[in-house]
């Protein structure tokens, strides 16, 4: 089985003909130029393949993309505002490796254990969270200058330092 990376949202309908608004963090700009199919979740782990027919930068965070099948205002809307996916292999073409949402599929390490893989990745202003499954559980660790060592691409690692007492709660 494939296995999906959100990279964004379908945030708005654009125009007459069924055009909408790809918000995404993949940290550059893209007109995603060869990507052939997103992915909506219709339930747990059930995703809804649409095929693109067209796509055009808006800005660095937003791309307008045409879906087949969808040829109104009305139909797009109906998108809104559903979360994207694409496969992994896609996201690896398109994320910029210095984005924060590259670190999607990186094991998190903290002082030498293994936390387990880096499942989502959320971005705010002053720090990036980390969502890792700890015994059965989300946990949202958060990383920045204070926590974060370092990041070996090579082997997929994001080594943290994290304060005392934050991952009990998930325990």
């Amino acid at each position: 089985m494939d296995q999906y990376f959100k990279i964004g949202k379908l945030a708005a309908s654009f125009g007459l003909k069924g055009e909408l608004v790809l918000q995404h963090s993949l940290g550059k700009k893209t007109s995603l130029k060869g990507l052939e199919t997103i992915f909506t979740e219709e339930g747990k782990d059930n995703f809804m393949p649409w095929f693109i027919t067209g796509t055009s930068i808006k800005n660095d965070a937003e791309t307008f993309i045409k879906l087949e099948g969808i040829d109104t205002k009305e139909t797009a809307r109906k998108l809104t505002p559903k979360e994207v996916w694409i496969t992994e292999e896609d996201f690896k073409k398109f994320a910029a490796k210095s984005s924060a949402i590259a670190l999607l599929g990186f094991n998190m390490i903290n002082d030498g254990v293994d936390l387990g893989e880096i499942l989502e990745v959320i971005e705010q202003p002053h720090q990036v969270l980390c969502a890792v499954s700890i015994d059965g559980k989300e946990a949202l660790i958060p990383i920045h200058e204070g926590s974060l060592q370092k990041i070996d691409q090579k082997n997929r690692k994001v080594f943290v330092t994290l304060p005392d007492g934050l991952l009990d709660i998930y325990r």
